[in-house]
Order: structure tokens, then sequence, then C-alpha cells
């Protein structure tokens, strides 16, 4: 059949995925109440269209911490590709690159972070960190990053324990035995309980500070208080997220939290938001509310699980046309 929207992505890769790794990628928490108010929430937004501009020429390109990206759509971080697509995380590298735009790799990669970067040498690609109660490991994470060239470093402040994702839990859900958290075999080895670190604080941005160059954005900012301490312990970008809904349920929509953040930060960093991003109209109105940039999710765990790097490079290619055409008819 003909993919001409995202949602027949999102059809496809349930209909052949895996049961578990459906469930998987489609948890949300409890009762999936935030994970599916961020689809509805753009749905409320509505657009005032001026006519007569003239649309004839458009540039839709734009720059994220001085990178340029051929529009403003990024992949954010998610886990285990290897479940939607056998390369993995090697191919999301290379359509984005293909698509010339920034991929966050997540922690949770099940490719190793030198796989990720050999597969697409010259694209722009940020790393995702979880603080573990292994600092060591953490530490060794940031400075491989770094070393194979990753521009940014996102820590992701929105999971100091795992949500309750009841399909998870109702499935047993394992990876395969075949898949590997590639980059932390060893701290798995060191650290059998749970690895995330839940006394992570502020202050803890100061000691990713002293481990390295890379520009930190911080992701799961909901609130103004949080955009400020963001802004004051020296971040330089905001990802305004809910982790697409699987965390704390009944916390807002990430759209809506995008204008309060906004408001908060007053241009001294650049704020990106993500969460239920379906149509290129979706990408307007999150600009318009004063984002820089979008990124992401499942969509692109759908575009894998369709046709690997292709199926992710058609995804991003029916968001960029639909950007496009919404920017015109918008005025």
């Amino acid at each position: 059949m003909a993919m001409v929207c995202l949602s027949d992505f999102e059809a496809y890769a349930k209909k052949y995925l895996p049961k578990t790794a459906w469930d998987y990628f489609a948890a949300g928490a409890d009762d999936c109440t935030t994970r599916d108010e961020n689809i509805l929430a753009y749905k409320r937004i509505r657009f005032r269209p001026r006519m007569l501009r003239d649309v004839s020429v458009m540039d839709i390109r734009t720059k994220i911490l001085g990178s340029e990206i051929s529009f403003p759509v990024g992949i954010a971080p998610t886990g285990f590709h290897q479940l939607a697509w056998p390369d993995g995380e090697k191919s999301t590298a290379r359509a984005a690159r293909a698509m010339n735009t920034c991929y966050i790799a997540s922690t949770y990669s099940t490719c190793t972070l030198e796989e990720i970067s050999a597969a697409a040498p010259g694209g722009l690609r940020w790393f995702q960190l979880y603080i573990h109660r292994n600092r060591a490991a953490s530490q060794q994470l940031v400075q491989r990053a770094e070393a194979l060239g990753f521009q940014g470093l996102v820590l992701t402040a929105d999971l100091p324990y795992t949500g309750k994702r009841r399909d998870d839990v109702r499935n047993g859900f394992r990876l395969p035995p075949h898949m590997k958290v590639k980059n932390l075999e060893r701290a798995f080895e060191v650290c059998k309980m749970s690895l995330l670190d839940p006394s992570v604080t502020w202050n803890d941005i100061y000691w990713l500070r002293s481990l390295t160059r890379l520009p930190i954005i911080i992701k799961g900012i909901l609130t103004r208080e949080d955009a400020e301490l963001a802004v004051r312990h020296g971040v330089q970008g905001i990802i305004v997220s809910n982790h697409g809904g699987r965390q704390l349920d009944e916390g807002p929509a990430t759209i809506d939290a995008l204008v309060e953040v906004v408001e908060a930060v007053r241009g001294r960093v650049e704020v990106y938001v993500d969460g239920g991003i379906r149509k290129g109209s979706d990408v307007l109105k999150a600009l318009a509310l004063g984002a820089k940039c979008v990124f992401i999710g499942r969509p692109a765990l759908w575009g894998l699980a369709y046709r690997g790097e292709e199926g992710l490079q058609d995804v991003l290619r029916i968001l960029q046309d639909e950007f496009r055409l919404s920017m015109a008819l918008a005025g």
C-alpha cells in the first residue's frame, strides 16, 4: 500500500512487529493518559492563516546549537532499535545523515557508539545519557561519545526510576538473547541492581560539565521552575519532554508545557520539544509556540520497522513535505 502519512507506518509496524516489540515501543505509563494527550493536545491548537503572502520560495532549514539541519525535525533518543530492524541504530544514523538532520543516540542502543559513528561519518549526532550508579561507566560513555565526534550531550532528567508500563509487565519484556545494550555490557556486569541513579540532582550538571566540552542539553523539563534551574545551571538547550508518556502519567502534554518553558527561558537557551508529533502541521505549531526544533521518537521506529533506513527516510521526507506545505498554506 502507498505510505502517505505517518499513521500508515504505525499501522504497518503494529501489523508486522512481534507483539512484545510493538507493545514495548507503544507503551505508556499506567493508563496511558499522558501518552495519548501528547497527540490530542496538538489537535486542539488552531492556526490563524494569512492570505496573499508570497510563498513561492520557502527556506525550511534551521540551526540547532550552531549546526545547520535541512528542516526542524530530528530523531529523539529511543532504545533498542534492533527490535525494529536488524541493523538497528546504524540504519537510524544513516537515515539522519541522508536527510541532513540530527540523531540523538540513546545510552540504551543495541549498537555501540563506535558502530553508530562508523555507519554515518560526518552526520550530526548527539548522545543521550542516563547517569548510572556506576559513575565511572557514565563518565567513560561521555568521553567515548566526545572522542567519536558526537556534538552534544543530552541528559535525560525524568527517569530516576522506570515508569510502570503495564504491557511490558504482562509480557515480561526482555531483550531477545541475541541483542545487547551494547554500550553498557561491562557496566551491567559491575552493577547487578537497578543501573539508574535516583540520587541525581541539579548539581550533577556541574559534574558533567567537568567531564566534557560538549554542550549539555537537558531532556524532560515540563515546568517554568525547572526551565529556570536549567538555565541557571548552564545548560545550552532544553528538550520539553515527558518521555513519550512512559514515565509519570497525568502530566502535561509536551506542546502545552512548551509555552511555559519558552516564556521562562526568554531566549537564553534553545528550546526543543518531543512527543505527539505526527504531521508536518504539528511541527509548524511547535515552532509557532517557540520551539527551535522538534524530535520524533515512535514514528522513527515505525519507519525502521517498515524498511530500515529507507523507511525512516520516507517518514522524515513526508514530515518535511507536510511541514513545507503547512507553512505555505498558513502564509
